[in-house]
């Protein structure tokens, strides 16, 4: 009866759908901080853009991209149909609730938002990197014959 509900797709679409959401949260964070950075002085605006690059750059190369590649290893070596909420290993979802959950604590603190934009751009930079790893997976799969 509960496979019925099961949301499972095949695995290919579950790595265009997490390169999508990946693409997304990387750019509604990055959005945010560009808007931040617009309500501070033009040097601010060049240093901190630059640090949040670098800083995403750095989580892209030592942090993420490691990550998306074993979210990938792990999906396609699945058999068959995957939950349509595998993309990413169960216990990573208690970290993804943290972040979100330090992430409005730091929206809601007396931080200036011009230094927040930098660990904003870093990881929405990072994620929207990252995430090209997946579309490229997809690409390469998508016209393959099961």
């Amino acid at each position: 009866m509960l496979k019925k509900f099961d949301p499972a797709v095949d695995k290919r679409i579950l790595i265009m759908l997490s390169g999508i959401v990946w693409s997304i949260l990387g750019i509604i964070l990055c959005y945010l901080a560009v808007h931040w950075l617009s309500q501070t002085t033009m040097r601010n605006r060049v240093w901190l853009g630059s640090a949040g690059i670098i800083l995403a750059l750095m989580i892209h190369h030592f942090g993420f991209l490691k990550l998306v590649n074993k979210n990938i290893e792990r999906i396609l070596a699945k058999e068959g149909k995957v939950c349509i909420f595998g993309f990413q290993p169960w216990k990573s979802y208690l970290i993804i609730v943290i972040m979100i959950g330090m992430g409005a604590i730091l929206r809601r603190s007396s931080l200036p938002k011009s230094y927040l934009s930098v660990i904003y751009i870093g990881f929405g930079g990072a994620m929207a990197l990252s995430s090209i790893r997946y579309h490229r997976i997809f690409l390469k799969h998508a016209f393959r014959l099961k």
